[in-house]
């Protein structure tokens, strides 16, 4: 993919130096991957935030590159059953996004714990909060971060008498990767409000989070680490191209990116690129991430940065997914990313 040029010049100190190696671990991959769901019946929609062999792929040769014995296990499923079977590994790489319910990202943190296997990324609880984009809304407002005033609605008549002025924007409260998040969740008439709630009430069989619209800039900030070790990768701005379909981060628009959208970093001295920095990590803190994650952000009318979501289980595709695209776009490969998260897992249990 190419990617734009930087009119910056970036460290060129690898994060490799900046950590401490770790070599010669056994890890097990746990994931959901998209062709075995597929095979098995379910649809295209429902197993949209699964990964691809290519991600599986990449994840592993860069396993193997930093040195570590690296085995697939599966799904989740497929973990309790080979822990149950007193299988163990030095560290299981979880990215597996869970099939039903809106704790199903929390659910192989889950078994690991019980099963007492060390695991990468948040915990259950973390994991289950920042899935339902109402519930980590809610926490991060009580801290006293920012973020655009919403209403959740479970009926058409809620829908109907939703308080907020117009244009806001409608998703389904507990989904990732922008599922149901398309041309349409943005709505500006009240009689549109119902008609969309109706459709991804039926779509998605859950409650939807209606948002105060927020019509400025787009952000995204990749973290990693933990506690005061935690770092921003980058904050790259999404900027939506006169083919996108709306100018917001939706499905369509991110699986076309490369027409649809365009990238870059926001360095200093831009005085949103450090308040970019804070609100995410503050926001990473507060929800309780750990090893790595990504946190949205988006401008006001006013200018102002709010909260929108964050997602403990980055995704790691090597080319297209966030997060690496912003390593790439800050000099840091994709191989460095992994191994910062290998090591800030290891030190979690090393303590």
């Amino acid at each position: 993919m190419k990617t734009p040029d930087l009119d910056i010049k970036t460290n060129s100190e690898s994060f490799l130096t900046k950590i401490h190696r770790v070599m010669g671990l056994f890890i097990g991959l746990c994931y959901d991957l998209k062709a075995d769901y597929l095979k098995a019946g379910f649809s295209a929609s429902e197993v949209m935030e699964f990964d691809d062999e290519e991600t599986i792929i990449g994840l592993e040769d860069a396993l193997f590159q930093l040195g570590h014995q690296v085995e697939r296990v599966g799904n989740g499923r497929e973990l309790a059953l080979r822990l149950a079977n007193g299988d163990r590994w030095d560290l299981i790489f979880n990215i597996a996004e869970g099939l039903k319910g809106r704790s199903r990202e929390a659910q192989v943190p889950a078994v690991c714990e019980l099963f007492a296997q060390p695991y990468t990324f948040s915990d259950p609880l973390t994991c289950a909060l920042t899935l339902d984009k109402a519930l980590a809304k809610r926490v991060v407002r009580d801290r006293g971060l920012p973020t655009a005033s919403f209403e959740v609605v479970s009926t058409t008549a809620e829908a109907a008498a939703v308080s907020l002025p117009m244009p806001v924007f409608l998703k389904p409260v507990a989904e990732g990767s922008s599922k149901g998040v398309t041309g349409h969740s943005l709505v500006k008439e009240r009689e549109e409000l119902v008609n969309t709630y109706q459709l991804l009430r039926e779509l998605f069989q859950q409650p939807v989070l209606v948002e105060t619209f927020l019509p400025g800039r787009e952000l995204t900030v990749g973290i990693l680490g933990n506690g005061s070790r935690s770092r921003v990768v980058g904050v790259m701005e999404v900027i939506f191209t006169d083919q996108a379909e709306t100018s917001a981060y939706t499905t369509l628009n991110k699986d076309e990116y490369l027409k649809r959208v365009s990238y870059r970093l926001l360095i200093d001295p831009e005085a949103l690129a450090a308040q970019a920095r804070q609100l995410a990590l503050d926001a990473y803190h507060t929800l309780g991430c750990r090893d790595a994650a990504r946190v949205d952000l988006r401008c006001d009318a006013h200018g102002v940065l709010q909260f929108m979501e964050v997602n403990p289980l980055p995704g790691l595709h090597h080319i297209r997914s966030d997060l690496p695209i912003m390593g790439r776009l800050g000099s840091v490969t994709y191989t460095e990313i992994i191994a910062e998260i290998v090591e800030s897992a290891w030190q979690r249990y090393k303590c």
